[in-house]
C-alpha cells in the first residue's frame, strides 16, 4: 500500500461547470439552481454523482431509490454536493436475449455520463448481476474516485419447511416437475415463496458473488456484501459510503489506486472460498481490461485451485445470504484467507487503509455457515480452467457445484446446434441419450447467442430424470446462472460462432473430461479435426444493424472478458469542450 493523499483544498473538475462568472458557467449553474440549490453549494466542494441503477424492471434494484437517500445524507454530512443520476440498468431477469449482451452497452453509456458531466466522484449504486460489473467497468475507464454500494440480498425464502434459494430452487423444482416428483400446482405455490422481500438473489449467485468481488477488490466498505436489503444496517452502510466518497475525492483515491493485480488475486481467491459464480470470471477479466491489468484465465486457475470453499451456501451448500451475514459475512472469509497466506494483506481499499486492517478482528458466529477449513465443502474450490483440443483458449467449471463422480469422465457426445435445437429435442423420449453421455450445446457464446446467455446448465432429458439421475456432463460456450449447479463446463473458447473446435463436434464423438488434470479433449484424430474446421460454415444468427450488430462485430471472447474491443483501457475523465 503506497497511496499518498492529494493536497486539499484544490480545484476540482466540477468547477469547470460551476466555478466563476463566465456566461457558460452561469448557464450551467443557473439551470441547476432551478431545483432550489443555494448559491454557496457551488463553492468548490466535491460534486458526487450517485449513479443509480434503480428500475421497476430490475426487481433486484427496486429499492435503490430509497437507499440513494441515505447515500445523499452521508454526502451532505461530509460536506459534499450529491446529485442522483439514473443510469442504464441491465436487468438479469427481464432483458432478452440476455442481460450479458447489454453489460457492455451499460458500461459504455455510464462511462460517457461520468465523463461528460460535472462529477468529481461517484457512488455506484448497484445490485443485480450485470449492474455491478457494468458500473465498475465504467468507473475504471474514467478513473474518478468511486465507491460501490450494493442493494443487498433478499430475505430467505421458505416452502414446505425448506429454505428456498432464489434461482437455485427454480432449477431444482423445474427438474422435479419433469421427473414427476412435484406437481405443477406445487411449483406455482412455491413461486410465491421465492422472492419475499426486496433485494438481489439470496443464494451465492452472481449478484451476491459480485457484491463480494467488489468488497474483496477493495471497492466497497468492509462488510458491505452480505447485509440483507431490508436490514437497517444496509441503510447505515449506504450513509457511511456517502460520507466516505467525499473524503476519497479530497484525497484523490481512484479506482486505479485500488484495482491492482494483488487486488484481483484477492478477489479470485475470495471467489473460491465463497463458492462464487462462474460469471465472476468474465466480469473480473473485463474490469481488469479497463485498468490495464494483465489478468488471464491462467490467473484464475493458479490463484483459485488450492482455495477451499468454506461458505456453506446454496447452490454449493445449504444456507442463504441471511445466514452468511449473521455468521459474520465476507470479512470472516477474508480473515481466513489472510491467516492462510492467501490474501495480499496490504491491498488498498476505499477506506484508505489496507484490507487486512479492515478484517483482522472479524469473528465467525456460526461455523456451520462459514466452515473450518478441515470441514470445507471442497478442498479445491475456485474455478477450474480446462484446456485441450476442444477448448484451446480455455473453458471453466465450478468444482464446488459439480458431482465428484463426473470430474473424470469419458462419454458420447449428444449435440445441440443451438438453443432452439436443444429445446426441440430434449423432451423427446426417442432422443438417443443416457446419463453416460456428454451434452454439447453450440452457438451460445458472446457472438453466437448473441450475448452469451445463461443456458449452459441445460436441463436433463425427462427420461433420464425419471430414472433418478440428477447430473450429467454438459459442455457449451454459454454461461450458467450463479444460482445453478451441476457438472457444467462453460465459456468454451473459441466459441462455436467463430469456428472454434466446439463448432465441429458431432453426435457420437467421444469426449474426455479430466478436471484434476485440467483437460478437455475431443477424441478424434488431429487430421480429422483440422479437416472439419476447414469445412466449417457459420450457422448462428447474425444481426444486420443496431446494437446487436455492433456487439457481434466487436465483442471479444469469454477468455478475455467478453468486453467490446474498443472499450478496453482507461480513458480518464478529461473535461471536454463547452456545449455552447
Amino acid at each position: 500500500m503506497t497511496f499518498k493523499p492529494a493536497q486539499w483544498p484544490r480545484t476540482l473538475r466540477s468547477q469547470a461547470w460551476y466555478g466563476g462568472t463566465s456566461r457558460d458557467v452561469i448557464y450551467h449553474r443557473g439551470w441547476l439552481k432551478n431545483q432550489g440549490y443555494p448559491d454557496d453549494l457551488f463553492d468548490g466542494r466535491p460534486v458526487i454523482g450517485i449513479l443509480n441503477t434503480w428500475s421497476e424492471l430490475t426487481p433486484c434494484n427496486g429499492h435503490l431509490r430509497d437507499l440513494a437517500e441515505k447515500v445523499k445524507a452521508g454526502i451532505w454530512e461530509a460536506g459534499g454536493f450529491p446529485v442522483e443520476v439514473p443510469v442504464f440498468s441491465a436487468s438479469e431477469n427481464t432483458f432478452r436475449p440476455t442481460a450479458m449482451m447489454f453489460r457492455n452497452l451499460a458500461a459504455l453509456s455510464i462511462e460517457e455520463q461520468i465523463r461528460g458531466q460535472p462529477m468529481d466522484g461517484c457512488v455506484l449504486l448497484v445490485g443485480c448481476d450485470k449492474t455491478t460489473p457494468s458500473l465498475l467497468m465504467a468507473a475504471a475507464s474514467c478513473d474518478l474516485p468511486s465507491i460501490v454500494v450494493t442493494g443487498g440480498p433478499m430475505l430467505n425464502g421458505y416452502f414446505q419447511g425448506e429454505r428456498v434459494g432464489s434461482g437455485t430452487h427454480l432449477w431444482k423444482f423445474s427438474e422435479a416437475v419433469k421427473a414427476g416428483e412435484m406437481t405443477q400446482e406445487e411449483f406455482l405455490e412455491a413461486e410465491q415463496s421465492m422472492s419475499r422481500s426486496t433485494g438481489s438473489c439470496n443464494t451465492m449467485g452472481t449478484a451476491s458473488t459480485m457484491a463480494s468481488m467488489a468488497e474483496a477488490l477493495g471497492m466497497a466498505l468492509s462488510g458491505n456484501a452480505a447485509i440483507p436489503a431490508v436490514d437497517s444496517r444496509r441503510r447505515v452502510m449506504a450513509q457511511l459510503s456517502g460520507r466516505r466518497i467525499v473524503q476519497m475525492v479530497k484525497d484523490d483515491l481512484k479506482p486505479s489506486d485500488i484495482l491492482t493485480k494483488p487486488a484481483f488475486e484477492n478477489a479470485i481467491r475470495t471467489n473460491g472460498a465463497i463458492g462464487g459464480s462462474t460469471n465472476a470470471v468474465v466480469h473480473l477479466l473485463a474490469i481488469a481490461g479497463r485498468v490495464g491489468i494483465d489478468l488471464t484465465l491462467d490467473d484464475w486457475d493458479r490463484c483459485g485451485r488450492d482455495v477451499a470453499t468454506i461458505v456453506n451456501l446454496l447452490p454449493s451448500g445449504k444456507y442463504l445470504m441471511e445466514e452468511f451475514f449473521y455468521a459474520g459475512g465476507l470479512p470472516v472469509v477474508l480473515k481466513r484467507l489472510g491467516e492462510a497466506d492467501l490474501l495480499h494483506r496490504e491491498a488498498l481499499t476505499v477506506s484508505g487503509g489496507a484490507i487486512w486492517d479492515e478484517v483482522k478482528e472479524a469473528r465467525n458466529w456460526n461455523e456451520d455457515v462459514i466452515l473450518p477449513v478441515d470441514k470445507a465443502l471442497t478442498t479445491q474450490g475456485g474455478i477450474a480452467v480446462l484446456n485441450g483440443n476442444l477448448a484451446p483458449k480455455g473453458a471453466v467449471l465450478k468444482p464446488s457445484a459439480a458431482s465428484p463422480h463426473l470430474m473424470q469422465h469419458r462419454g458420447r457426445a449428444v449435440v445441440f446446434e443451438d438453443i432452439d435445437d436443444y429445446k426441440a429435442k430434449i423432451e423427446d423420449d426417442a432422443l438417443d441419450i443416457d446419463e453416460t453421455c456428454v451434452m454439447v450445446l453450440k452457438n451460445c457464446g458472446p457472438k453466437g447467442y448473441p450475448g452469451m446467455a445463461e443456458v449452459g446448465n441445460m436441463g436433463l432429458p425427462p427420461k433420464v430424470l425419471r430414472r433418478g439421475i440428477t447430473d450429467m456432463v454438459r459442455i457449451s460456450d454459454a454461461r450458467m446462472s450463479g444460482t445453478a449447479y451441476g457438472t457444467v463446463i462453460l465459456h468454451t473458447s473459441p466459441e462455436a460462432a467463430t469456428g472454434g473446435p466446439l463448432a465441429v463436434v458431432r453426435d457420437g464423438d467421444m469426449i474426455e473430461v479430466d478436471v484434476p488434470a485440467r483437460r478437455l479433449h475431443l477424441d478424434i484424430p488431429e487430421a480429422e479435426l483440422q479437416a472439419r474446421l476447414a469445412d466449417w460454415q457459420p450457422s448462428h444468427e447474425r444481426a444486420e444493424s443496431g446494437y446487436a450488430w455492433l456487439h457481434q462485430q466487436h465483442v471479444e471472447g469469454a477468455d478475455s472478458g467478453a468486453d467490446l474491443d474498443f472499450l478496453k483501457g482507461c480513458r480518464g475523465a478529461p473535461v471536454g469542450k463547452d456545449s455552447h
